[in-house]
């Protein structure tokens, strides 16, 4: 029988911890411009060593730049900090896409030398004199900043208007009967993201306090307003009202949607033609003026609207040659508070309230420091990850999508000399603004199909190339999946059938059969 028994042992061992310093720069280098800004308006409110630069501050960045010389933060855990994000031991803080945390730093009960001068100190790797110029000076900007035409923030901004504001906007020009506006208040509160109407008259007529009539009036003037076809119940109704609109009623294309939906779905003209008593030439017609109209008109109006983005990196072209400058403009400029920094260089009192108000200063001054060079990485990190792009997909940025190459993250990382996680936190939701456009920094990033021709062809322009051939097909003999796989492999891109009909998916192109136009 086992006693069980407490016993007090010491050993050595080697821990790996991720210090504060390292969290707030894998942190930092994750958020885009806007959370950024976040953060630094954050930090300027709980430090009092931080503080906004102006420009008739007096104290010069020639004496910042010997302040940051003078102050190095000695600590043994980030003293890889800069060789950590140069030589691939990255750190994974809440990134999916990261790996697992690997160890960075030798804790415990590991004895740390006692001189400061025999620890690689990775301020030391960081060029302040350049990161004063660009980063802390709000005045000075470089000769390609100046000549460059910067984008306007409005033109990523927008305010959507919803299904319902519209609605009442227009309802809000016409004369109508208290009881009757009522209704038709009742009945645009009551309208789903397509536009249909969802509950019945006698129901609009009960919540609104009014009569049958009144709602049916109340009806009536919805079925007016733009989007045309807002206030059906159901397709057939929401495209009858549409062809009403347009002056159409109890023509060829109103009967074939109002008794013969199922067949102009299916596309079977032929019975149309014999159910109408009309020529296929008429139905054929009549089914062109169908196409034009919205089934879910009230859609464009729903939704979460269009995403506000506000570009991180600016990649603009000067001659022959692309540059990148990041979007800093709004960002607030930091400096060191010059009083704290005297208050450190008095003498030394006994006083302990004195020497832990010392105390305190030093650890809200070395984390000031601390964000100045987290902030400083992150730009560099950027703008090397933004050069690789420029260098691999210069053709794209010339010519168009269609001329994206293939570019993985793991070459970029290689290239620039981190590791990939770190490209990965680079450009995880931020935008450039290039001269195609607005994109997403991973949107360069894409895998290469399989083929002699494929290694040179995305899965982005494979699936526009998919796209175009559907678009160009005969609608009477529309191209089967097997077919637009043949035509891929012809060209040396080897694909499979399935993935040719995953791709047609993920468009939201439909299948052969419903393409298919009967004669």
């Amino acid at each position: 029988m086992s006693i069980l028994s407490q016993r007090l042992s010491l050993r050595v061992a080697q821990k790996q911890v991720l210090t504060p310093g390292l969290v707030q720069m894998v942190t930092l280098l994750q958020c885009n411009r806007l959370e950024l800004k976040e953060m630094i308006t954050q930090e300027l409110a709980e430090n009092p060593v931080l503080e906004e630069s102006h420009e008739a501050d007096e104290t010069t960045q020639e004496e910042i730049q010997a302040l940051l010389e003078a102050e190095r933060v000695q600590d043994p855990a980030d003293a890889n900090l800069v060789e950590m994000m140069g030589a691939g031991a990255d750190v994974a803080v809440g990134d999916a896409e990261a790996p697992e945390q690997p160890d960075l730093n030798v804790g415990g009960e590991v004895e740390v030398p006692e001189s400061a001068e025999t620890v690689s100190d990775s301020f030391e790797e960081i060029d302040f004199g350049s990161f004063f110029d660009d980063y802390l000076d709000p005045g000075y900007r470089s000769p390609q900043a100046e000549s460059a035409e910067r984008p306007s923030f409005d033109t990523f901004l927008s305010s959507p208007v919803t299904l319902a504001e519209h609605l009442e906007q227009q309802l809000a020009l016409i004369v109508l009967d208290p009881e009757v506006r009522e209704a038709a208040d009742t009945i645009i509160g009551n309208l789903d993201e397509n536009g249909y109407l969802t509950v019945s008259l006698e129901e609009i007529a009960l919540q609104a306090d009014c009569s049958i009539e009144q709602a049916q009036q109340g009806l009536k003037y919805i079925h007016s307003l733009d989007p045309s076809g807002i206030g059906g119940h159901d397709l057939q109704e929401c495209l009858l009202i549409q062809l009403e609109s347009r002056g159409a009623k109890d023509g060829v294309a109103w009967k074939m949607i109002e008794s013969h939906l199922p067949l102009v779905q299916s596309r079977q003209w032929k019975e149309l033609a014999k159910a109408l008593s009309r020529p296929i030439e008429h139905i054929e017609t009549a089914f062109q003026a169908i196409r034009d109209l919205d089934p879910r008109p009230g859609l464009r109006y729903s939704g979460p609207g269009p995403q506000k983005v506000e570009p991180d990196v600016h990649i603009f072209k000067e001659g022959d040659e692309y540059f990148v400058q990041l979007n800093d403009d709004d960002l607030p400029q930091l400096r060191l508070n010059p009083s704290y920094r005297r208050m450190l260089d008095r003498d030394q009192s006994t006083d302990q309230e004195v020497k832990n108000a010392r105390g305190y200063i030093r650890e809200r001054y070395n984390s000031a420091l601390q964000l100045l060079k987290n902030i400083e990485q992150r730009k560099q990190t950027i703008m090397k990850v933004c050069q690789s792009i420029i260098a691999r997909q210069g053709e794209m940025f010339d010519g168009g999508i269609d001329l994206l190459r293939p570019m993985m993250i793991k070459d970029v990382a290689e290239e620039i000399g981190v590791h990939p996680s770190t490209v990965s936190r680079a450009v995880a939701n931020k935008y450039a603004h290039t001269p195609q456009g607005v994109f997403e920094l991973r949107f360069f990033f894409s895998e290469a199909v399989q083929g002699s021709s494929g290694a040179d062809t995305p899965l982005l322009v494979l699936k526009r190339r998919v796209k175009k051939m559907i678009e160009e097909e005969d609608p009477a003999h529309p191209l089967t999946d097997e077919q637009i796989m043949l035509r891929l492999q012809s060209e040396g891109i080897m694909v499979t059938r399935r993935t040719v009909a995953k791709y047609r998916e993920d468009m939201n192109i439909p299948s052969t059969h419903q393409r298919r136009v009967r004669n």
